[in-house]
């Protein structure tokens, strides 16, 4: 797919990754600032670090988004549903929740379909986005399909190939194979590994909505100096 490069064809596909563990509050100060400097389509930052973001970048146009069952799933609905009224509450606007990983493993796709529905219908009750993270350095591509149509049978905003946090991120046979499983609403992302332009243009040819990215400084700056040619 050939794309015209602009600016805003990158920038407003960015979720500027604030979740590494070892963040200081100083620094996702720091990171909000740059995600409103660059114009980046959100951040995705910890849970409890969403109204310090809220504050930030109040008219900016930049969403807050944060994580939902982060890393692994494993939570009680019931702890998922709250995490997103919560986050909800002090300001986010896009949940990156997900999906109970052993629960896939093991083909519990009703107890799945429930899970993600559930974080679905929370958000949509308050006009926030979902994006349902698989996890696929762990999963089948069958089990990927899988996951693609129970998304698209409850609503989910957006498909997500990663955590950025397990034992792989984002390839290009994953990118293709979810957009083609996909429903033509359901949107795509795709995180962990996308750290250059070069591998940004690539995801976003292959049809992702969003990518998440830590080097979005790195990534902007070049597209600037690319452009200005």
């Amino acid at each position: 797919m050939a794309l015209e490069l602009t600016y805003d064809l990158i920038a407003k596909r960015i979720d500027h990754s604030l979740l590494q563990p070892t963040l200081t509050e100083e620094e996702m100060e720091a990171g909000c600032r740059v995600a409103a400097e660059y114009g980046v389509a959100s951040v995705c930052i910890k849970p409890f670090a969403v109204p310090l973001a809220a504050r930030i970048l109040r008219g900016t146009g930049v969403e807050v988004g944060t994580t939902i069952g982060f890393p692994h799933g494993g939570h009680a609905t019931s702890v998922k549903v709250f995490e997103s009224q919560q986050a909800i509450d002090d300001g986010a606007t896009e949940l990156d929740m997900v999906v109970n990983i052993g629960q896939v493993l093991g083909g519990q796709w009703a107890a799945v379909a429930v899970d993600i529905r559930a974080v679905v219908e929370t958000a949509h009750e308050r006009d926030a986005v979902v994006k349902v993270i698989f996890e696929n350095c762990y999963l089948t591509d069958e089990q990927k399909i899988r996951l693609c149509h129970i998304c698209g049978d409850v609503g989910a905003d957006y498909v997500k190939t990663s955590t950025g946090y397990g034992t792989g991120g984002a390839t290009h046979e994953d990118l293709i194979l979810m957009r083609k499983s996909s429903p033509p609403g359901v949107k795509l992302k795709a995180a962990g590994g996308v750290r250059t332009l070069d591998q940004a243009i690539a995801v976003v040819e292959l049809g992702c909505d969003r990518f998440g990215a830590s080097k979005t400084a790195e990534i902007l700056d070049e597209l600037k100096g690319r452009l200005a040619r």
